[in-house]
């Protein structure tokens, strides 16, 4: 009525009231009556504002890349954009002109930029893979642009939602870390397969080492055998030699006992040989009729008789004729038979 109004803004808005060319009233969630004819209401939000973006690139190695993401920005010194751009609203509420409407315009741009710049330095390959440095990049670049600078903008976030290219460079690049894959899968396999050999080289090492600790442990026990061996048959040697060297003493000693006793008796029969020597000496001279005249027993006729004829034996040349009669001779057999 009149011409007066109420106006009243969320504490998400800041509120600026001119009239006749000055400032009368600033800040933010007030609520205040105004003259509507002499009165322009200024609007400028300050919540947080989400502005998603897409862009189309060429990549170092010619290449295109599309870039899809989304950055967050907040109006912090709300009376500097105010003075830079128009955000006046009419009766209704509604914004004169389009100047907000380009700010986020302006934001987009100025990350456009820093991602060509970025996009251009890299290949598809190095792009796909660069997220991260690119939204660092990025974030740091739209903090101290000049647009963000100038209007008095706070970039809070900016996230990188996709990188992609052509779906037959997809296509290509997949092909190619498919086969890098592969390479590095079969060279896995050869690491592998050369890690098995390697550990079962060494494992038959240690078997050969085993078993060639096990013959020189054989070839110990059997030198050690064999010395015991050889000491006992050196020492069996030593008792046959000791018994040889006894039986020999002992040999010895027969022969020596032997020896002796030859000799013994051989002084005995020397002895006794001297003494039937000494005992027929003296009648070595003696005749032996009166050696068998001088006999213990005497001569008897027989004896006599065989004198008798032994001496006419011995004087045969001598005697021209001898007769014997018979009856001397039937005596003499007689006295035979009778003996």
């Amino acid at each position: 009525m009149f011409g007066i109004r109420y106006v009243k803004v969320p504490p998400t808005t800041y509120i600026l009231q001119h009239r006749s060319g000055k400032t009368v009233r600033a800040g933010a969630g007030l609520s205040f009556f105004y003259f509507a004819p002499n009165t322009d209401l200024v609007r400028v939000p300050l919540a947080t504002e989400d502005v998603p973006f897409v862009f189309n690139e060429v990549t170092a190695d010619f290449q295109d890349a599309t870039i899809q993401g989304e950055l967050t920005y907040r109006i912090r010194e709300p009376q500097q954009i105010a003075s830079l751009l128009d955000f006046s609203v009419d009766a209704s509420g509604r914004y004169r002109s389009s100047d907000p409407e380009k700010l986020n315009d302006r934001l987009v741009h100025a990350a456009q930029i820093l991602a060509r710049s970025f996009t251009q330095r890299h290949s598809l390959g190095d792009l796909l893979v660069s997220s991260s440095a690119l939204v660092h990049e990025m974030t740091e670049g739209l903090k101290s642009c000049e647009p963000a600078t100038m209007l008095g903008i706070e970039v809070l976030t900016l996230s990188i939602l996709s990188i992609k290219s052509t779906p037959e460079m997809a296509k290509a690049l997949q092909a190619g870390a498919r086969e890098e894959l592969l390479r590095k899968a079969d060279e896995a396999v050869f690491v592998r397969r050369n890690a098995a050999v390697e550990m079962e080289r060494k494992i038959r090492e240690n078997e050969l080492d085993t078993d060639i600790a096990v013959e020189q442990k054989k070839r110990q026990i059997r030198e050690a055998q064999m010395e015991a061996d050889l000491a006992v048959e050196e020492q069996k040697r030593q008792i046959r030699e000791a018994q040889m060297a006894a039986d020999i003493a002992v040999e010895e000693q027969k022969t020596l006992l032997v020896d002796r006793r030859v000799a013994n008796d051989k002084k005995e029969a020397d002895t006794r040989a001297q003494t039937l020597r000494a005992m027929l000496e003296p009648l070595k001279e003696v005749d032996w009729r009166t050696l068998m005249a001088a006999s213990s027993g005497g001569i008897n006729a027989k004896s006599l008789v065989a004198m008798a004829f032994r001496d006419l034996a011995d004087n045969a040349a001598k005697i021209g004729q001898l007769n014997i009669s018979p009856d001397l001779l039937n005596a003499l057999l007689s006295a035979d038979e009778n003996r």
